[in-house]
């Protein structure tokens, strides 16, 4: 595995700093129901992707009754530079799969009676089908715990094995997400395990495979791409017929993870969503603080409801 992108002291130093504008701040609020909440969670021995990613909407989801499950554990194989999930190597720690968690996440999602599930996981490249059996599982416990709910799946490229996507796309998602993070250009810095036209593949496959279920990508800005190139990002989308969009500024977990290269305006975000609308896209949601899995349930609403 890669080893986390770090900057040294020194390096840090010369770097100027762009200063966090209000449009990318957010208060904390709602701290009761974000500990209990956690509280819950940590009795089924569950993790989140907004603690472990250090989501900035994480007090007003969790005080809605909205979380994002991350499952295959909260350790993951790859060093992307934006992400400060937890990174480790199989050889060097206990990896092994909880197999309880499929019935845990099902049974959190029926007490906080979610009419929406968002599950997502860490990238398990030490497993040969890359944790899609456990991921299916975990879908097929869902649905059977909440058969109204609609459920949302969020995947990593399972190192473009096609049928490790298509095991989780039959398990029976009402939405398929995949996120691309990035430009192209910018793929060795951010994600340099993962590969750009790999992931395009990924969603174009689960277009293919399942038209019925749909499919949505999200990545940030921020990073040190060109206005043109997210254009460009948004044209290969669509060209994998993926129907919703996501982006949001990129913010700097901790440290140790890639600098923000530039506060994107909120009007630059503006345009973006108007540019992807007017190539095809069912819903773009754009602005700072937007995350892949933020507000889905109102994003999917929104695209089902959009005339093609």
């Amino acid at each position: 595995m890669d080893a986390l992108v770090q900057i040294s002291g020194s390096a840090r130093a010369s770097v100027t700093r762009p200063r966090l504008p209000e449009w990318a701040r957010k208060t904390p609020t709602h701290f009761e129901s974000l500990h209990r909440l956690k509280r819950d969670l940590r009795r089924l021995n569950l993790h989140t992707v907004c603690e472990s990613a250090r989501c900035p909407n994480i007090h007003e989801c969790f005080h809605r009754g909205a979380a994002t499950f991350m499952i295959l554990g909260n350790v993951c194989t790859r060093g992307c530079g934006f992400c400060s999930v937890p990174k480790g190597s199989p050889a060097k720690q206990d990896m092994r799969l909880d197999p309880d968690e499929p019935h845990n996440v099902a049974r959190m999602a029926a007490e906080m009676k979610l009419r929406y599930a968002v599950i997502t996981s860490v990238n398990r490249d030490d497993l040969p089908d890359g944790g899609s059996r456990h991921f299916a599982e975990t879908v097929r416990h869902v649905r059977r715990a909440l058969p109204e709910a609609r459920v949302e799946v969020l995947t990593p490229d399972f190192c473009g094995e096609l049928d490790a996507v298509a095991r989780v796309l039959d398990s029976g998602p009402h939405v398929f997400n995949h996120n691309m993070e990035t430009i192209a250009r910018l793929y060795p810095r951010v994600r340099p395990q993962a590969d750009y036209g790999q992931s395009l593949r990924v969603l174009a496959f689960a277009r293919k495979h399942r038209p019925d279920v749909m499919t949505k990508s999200g990545f940030m800005v921020g990073l040190g791409e060109g206005a043109g190139e997210v254009d460009t990002l948004l044209r290969d989308l669509r060209a994998a017929h993926v129907d919703v969009a996501t982006i949001g500024q990129y913010l700097q977990p901790t440290r140790h993870n890639l600098p923000v290269t530039e506060y994107v305006a909120p009007a630059q975000f503006d345009a973006y969503r108007d540019y992807g609308l007017a190539i095809g896209f069912r819903m773009v949601f754009s602005g700072p603080l937007v995350r892949s899995s933020y507000m889905a349930d109102h994003i999917d609403g929104q695209a089902q409801r959009a005339v093609l």
